[in-house]
């Protein structure tokens, strides 16, 4: 199918810009006002305080969610001040609250391996902080970010159908490649999506924006989320419950701190002695067991995903060809999908699906994407439930 990239907002138009006090984010603030936009600049309000110090005396910096907010803020207020553009500060902690942390920490208590970094943009950055920005009274023609995305429109109907939603596709820049984590965006919420990076390299992003004398230019790249450090603290509020930690074959290998503190593919920190490189295969919540297993046991041929959503919201029409991700840093991977059928026993949200890939997948994660591409578009998308030996 053919796509056409949508317009870039231009002179005279409404801009309001997501701002992280990254180079990112203030070079496309630098260049709409610099194309004769009307740029309002925005920051969300994350942090509650409630990660304290580590017990070595370090301190979270650099993350999505940290302390160091203040500093941001403090930056792109300078900034905005300096380019004469008007500036807000969005409070979303109770939503970030609820919709990534909560989140995030019931999953892995489940088993499972979630992914902030999706929520956060569906519920928050795309959700939440859009709602404060209409609550505050600012109008606007388009929202931008400095993703390395772009939006497009498919030149005919999805799915044999008149739908022609706005819909992600990748940037120029394929090594930044962000749209795996934006896939969970409305259409509806895509209409006044534009990602003004998307044409031009990470490398070039730091020239024009050292040219420009920014000093966001100088700042280090902000770290996604909460770093493992601080996962202990994280999961404070309640008490850990330890158990075995077996092997394929149901052997006793030693003891876990709680499953919270696992993920299938670990190897560091399981705690148990071996004479060869052992991974976590599984994780049994119903029966709080951490299974091991050679790396060769963790490939997979298929997988069973729900939660799916779709561009429009138009569902396909049948089973077809993708190239599918299953996390941010895998290669796409040829794959069938097709509407799964659940057996006895098995619950699912929403109609699930089976993804066959055309070639093994390695230590594919229950909790985390799965993120599907045809002609380097997003075709929709799910959460995994199983993975298929």
């Amino acid at each position: 199918m053919n796509y056409t990239e949508e317009k870039l907002p231009g002179a005279g138009d409404t801009v309001v810009v997501g701002m992280s006090g990254g180079v990112d984010s203030t070079l496309t603030a630098f260049m709409l006002k610099q194309k004769g936009c009307r740029v309002i600049g925005i920051t969300m309000s994350l942090w509650k305080g409630d990660l304290p110090e580590l017990p070595d005396g370090r301190k979270l910096h650099s993350s999505c969610y940290g302390p160091d907010e203040t500093e941001d803020i403090a930056e792109c207020a300078k900034f905005c001040e300096e380019q004469h553009i008007e500036y807000h500060v969005i409070d979303v902690k109770d939503e970030y609250q609820r919709q990534v942390l909560d989140y995030f920490k019931s999953e892995y208590r489940a088993g499972r391996t979630p992914n902030p970094c999706v929520r956060c943009n569906s519920f928050i950055k795309f959700g939440a902080l859009l709602e404060g920005v209409q609550k505050q009274g600012i109008a606007y023609d388009y929202f931008c970010t400095g993703h390395y995305a772009k939006i497009v429109r498919p030149d005919e109907g999805l799915w044999h159908t008149g739908v022609r939603p706005a819909m992600i596709a990748g940037s120029l820049d394929r090594s930044k490649d962000q749209t795996y984590f934006l896939y969970r965006i409305p259409s509806s919420t895509l209409e006044k999506v534009r990602f003004p990076l998307a044409g031009i390299e990470k490398k070039d992003v730091f020239r024009m924006a050292h040219d420009a004398k920014l000093e966001a230019a100088e700042r280090a790249e902000s770290q996604d989320f909460i770093p493992p450090e601080y996962f202990d603290i994280l999961f404070a509020d309640k008490k850990s419950v330890p158990g075995k930690i077996i092997d394929l074959d149901g052997h006793v290998l030693g003891t876990h701190r709680g499953i919270e503190h696992y993920t299938v593919g670990q190897r560091r920190g399981l705690g148990v002695a071996a004479n060869r490189p052992l991974y976590v295969h599984s994780i049994d919540a119903d029966n709080n067991l951490v299974i091991l297993a050679d790396s060769g046991n963790l490939d997979s041929s298929a997988l069973i995903a729900d939660d799916f959503v779709w561009p429009g919201n138009v569902v396909p029409d049948g089973p077809f060809d993708a190239l599918v991700k299953i996390r941010l840093a895998s290669r796409p991977v040829h794959a069938h999908v097709e509407q799964y059928a659940p057996g006895e026993g098995e619950s699912f949200d929403g109609q699930p699906y089976k993804i066959t890939f055309a070639e093994k997948e390695h230590a594919v994660a229950p909790g985390q994407s799965v993120v599907l591409y045809i002609d380097g578009v997003i075709a929709g998308g799910g959460i995994i439930n199983k993975a298929l030996p």
